[in-house]
């Protein structure tokens, strides 16, 4: 399978920069580095009415879009699960 290309949000790299915990914000990091080899591990989930999935990692969500055509994940939002599916994005 083809390595996908990892690309982040300006706004999604400032929303990990806010997460206090170190432990969190490198356990994040790891799952998104996993996106480029596998962009739909289980466990991830197509959210509806848009093109984009979700991953979980303990009480934060990564939200991402898939680009088979040119095998690019783009990160859009990283947050707590109670704030990240509300407002923009």
């Amino acid at each position: 399978m083809a390595r996908y290309s990892l690309f982040i949000k300006k706004s999604a790299a400032k929303e990990l920069e806010s997460i206090q915990n170190k432990r969190d914000r490198l356990r994040i990091v790891e799952r998104i580095r996993a996106l480029a080899d596998e962009p739909r591990p289980p466990g991830s989930r197509k959210l509806s009415g848009r093109e984009r999935y979700r991953l979980r990692e303990g009480v934060y969500r990564i939200v991402y879009s898939i680009k088979d055509d040119t095998l690019t994940v783009w990160v859009v939002k990283i947050g707590h699960r109670r704030d990240v599916y509300r407002g923009r994005n």
